[in-house]
C-alpha cells in the first residue's frame, strides 16, 4: 500500500531488548525454584518477527559487551535480524553495565498473568545516545518503528526518539508508533504529554492511549470511550485524530479477555478516510506477551505490500497477533501462509 514501485522496503526499529525470566508450567514466582530463560522486548518483538515474514529487518539498540548481551543478539540474528547497527557498551560507557531483566508469571484460567521489570540502570538506559550519528544510522531505510516504551525510560531516549522522529521525516521514511503504555515506567499524564509531542511526524499510529486528541470545545474527543467501543465511537475518534494529526493509517485492538487462558481479539483500523473492523477471532493462550508487538509486525507488513484491501489489512494484523498466542515466547516465530490461513479459517488440521 505504501510499497513505492520498485523500491525494496528496507526496516529499522529500535529499543532496549532484555533478559525474560519465567517459571515452568505457570508456576507463581514466589514458589519456584528454576526459570525459563529467553530474551524480548517490543521493538526487538516487531524486527524479529517482520524478519520471519521475508521483510529486510534491521534493529538498534545497546546491550553490555557480556556473554547475556551477546547472547541477546544471537538470538536476534539467527532469526535473520541485521544487528550491525547494535552497540555493545563497555562498563566505562553504561556504568552499571548490565542487561534489562523481566519476570513473566504467566497466568492460567482464573489467574492473570503477571510482570516485574528489573530494568533500571540498564545499557540501554544508561547510554550516552548522543554519540549515536543518527542520521547515518536511518540512512538508507524506508520504514522506522518506534514505541512509546523507550521514551519512558528517562530524558535521554525521549530526545533519541524525537531526533529520529525528525530525521525520519526530513528524509521521507515511514513512521510507525506503538503507544505501548507501561504504567510502573511512567505516569498516564506524562506519557501523554510526551507521546503527543511525536505525534506530528507519525504516518501509522498504532493505539491510541495515551494521546492529546481535542473537540472544538478543549474536550478530548476520548472521553467516554469505553474498551469495547461500537464502530461509530472508533470512526468518530479516528477521524478527529487524522484531522489534527494526518496520519495515513491508525489501529487498535480491542481485547475480550475471558479468563486468563482464553481471549478473543478484534481490530479497528482507518485509512483513506474509512474505518474498517476486522473479524473477532477466539483463542487459548500458551503466552500472552508480545500480542500486541505480532499485531503491529503483521499490520506493518500488510501496509507494506501494494495490492492488499484495507479488510484484509486489518484482519492479517489481528491474525497475526492471535497465532502469536499460541508461541512460547515474546515473539511471533511463523509465516506469511501461516497467519493468511488462520486469517481464512483454514483447517487446524496437522499439516503433513
Amino acid at each position: 500500500m505504501y510499497q513505492e514501485e520498485n523500491r525494496k522496503q528496507r526496516f529499522i526499529t529500535m529499543g532496549e531488548i532484555m533478559l525474560r525470566l519465567t517459571p515452568p508450567d505457570c508456576e507463581k514466582i514466589r514458589t519456584a525454584d528454576c526459570f525459563e530463560a529467553r530474551y524480548g522486548g517490543s521493538e526487538a518483538n516487531v524486527a524479529l518477527s517482520l524478519a520471519n515474514l521475508g521483510i529486510d529487518s534491521s534493529y538498534f539498540t545497546v546491550v553490555p559487551d557480556n556473554s547475556l548481551g551477546k547472547s541477546a543478539i544471537r538470538m536476534m540474528k539467527s532469526n535473520d535480524v541485521d544487528c550491525t547497527p547494535v552497540i555493545f557498551s563497555t562498563s566505562e560507557e553504561t556504568p552499571t553495565h548490565r542487561l534489562g531483566t523481566y519476570y513473566l508469571e504467566t497466568g492460567y484460567g482464573i489467574r492473570p498473568s503477571k510482570v516485574i521489570y528489573d530494568r533500571k540502570h540498564s545499557a540501554f538506559d544508561e547510554y550516552d545516545f548522543t554519540k549515536v550519528d543518527l542520521e547515518k544510522l536511518l540512512d538508507g531505510y524506508t520504514w522506522l518503528h518506534l514505541s512509546g516504551i523507550t521514551p519512558a525510560l528517562g530524558e535521554r531516549c525521549r530526545k533519541m526518539i524525537m531526533d529520529c522522529l525528525k530525521i525520519a521525516k526530513k528524509n521521507g521514511i515511514t513512521v510507525s508508533f506503538d503507544g505501548n503504555f507501561r504504567s510502573t515506567l511512567w505516569s498516564f499524564e506524562t506519557a501523554r504529554d510526551v507521546l503527543s509531542r511525536y505525534l506530528p511526524y507519525v504516518d501509522v499510529l498504532i493505539g491510541i492511549e495515551p494521546i492529546h486528541v481535542y473537540n472544538a470545545d478543549g474536550t478530548d474527543v476520548k472521553d467516554g470511550l469505553t474498551m469495547d467501543p461500537s464502530f461509530e465511537d472508533m470512526d468518530r475518534v479516528f477521524k478527529a485524530i487524522d484531522e489534527q494529526y494526518h496520519m495515513k493509517a491508525i489501529a487498535r485492538t480491542v481485547r475480550y479477555v475471558h479468563s486468563g487462558s482464553n481471549n478473543s481479539l478484534k481490530a479497528f483500523y482507518y485509512a483513506d478516510g474509512k474505518t474498517y473492523e476486522s473479524k473477532t477471532l477466539n483463542f487459548e493462550i500458551v503466552d500472552r506477551v508480545g500480542g500486541g508487538d505480532a499485531f503491529s509486525s503483521g499490520l506493518i507488513y500488510a501496509l507494506m505490500q501494494n495490492d492488499w484491501k484495507h479488510e484484509d489489512i486489518v484482519n492479517f494484523a489481528v491474525a497475526s497477533s492471535v497465532m502469536k498466542h499460541a508461541i512460547r515466547g515474546d515473539t511471533n516465530i511463523t509465516s506469511v501462509d501461516q497467519i493468511k490461513r488462520l486469517m481464512n479459517n483454514a483447517s487446524f488440521d496437522v499439516q503433513r
